[in-house]
């Protein structure tokens, strides 16, 4: 597929379906090959401590499985997300063994379409379908971005507060400077 004209895209051009009914090949497009395309890397679904490298290696594949078996988001799907601070910093009493409240862990936009709105779409998207699939909750673990300061691909990849918050999620704690946990409930 060619990349369209510069400018903004608009969610009525879009047909976003979850990445469970994408066919690989769609998916390696999104992803891509070479850095950063290390970003399907499913590091928040490892346990304990994995070589960088190893996980970029492997992880493909790994993607691949998981979304050939139609796996669902969650968050206790992602043992890493259990011990992050800047997950739990400021949310006393909240149980993270409650399998009702699913995760956005990451919003990849293929190279060539980043910086044009999508990822406004790709937020809100998840919303009725993590409804559909029974979750009571959605939490995503969004980067604060400032006006005029420009951040990496690679450290926006779990989304911009922004986009969640007009999807409709709302703040529930900011346990870092450019970190905020954003949730929508059912």
């Amino acid at each position: 597929m060619a990349t369209p004209p510069p400018g903004p895209i608009s969610p009525d051009d879009l047909t976003i379906v979850p990445a469970n009914q994408a066919s690989w090949a769609d998916l390696s497009a999104v992803f891509g090959t070479v850095d950063p395309g290390r970003c399907n890397c499913q590091r928040y679904k490892t346990r304990g401590w994995f070589e960088h490298s190893f996980l970029c290696r492997t992880c493909g594949h790994f993607t691949n499985q998981k979304c050939q078996r139609k796996e669902c988001s969650p968050r206790t799907e992602y043992p890493r997300l259990q011990g992050l601070p800047t997950v739990w910093r400021g949310r006393q009493g909240e149980d993270k063994k409650d399998d009702s409240v699913w995760s956005v862990t990451c919003i990849v936009v293929r190279k060539g379409y980043r910086k044009r709105g999508l990822s406004y779409a790709l937020a809100a998207a998840t919303i009725p379908y993590a409804k559909a699939n029974g979750a009571r909750a959605l939490e995503a673990y969004a980067m604060r971005t400032q006006p005029g300061k420009e951040i990496t691909w690679g450290e926006l990849h779990v989304g911009a507060v922004q986009a969640y918050a007009d999807a409709g999620f709302r703040e529930v704690s900011s346990p870092s400077v450019r970190r905020v946990v954003m949730r929508v409930d059912f």
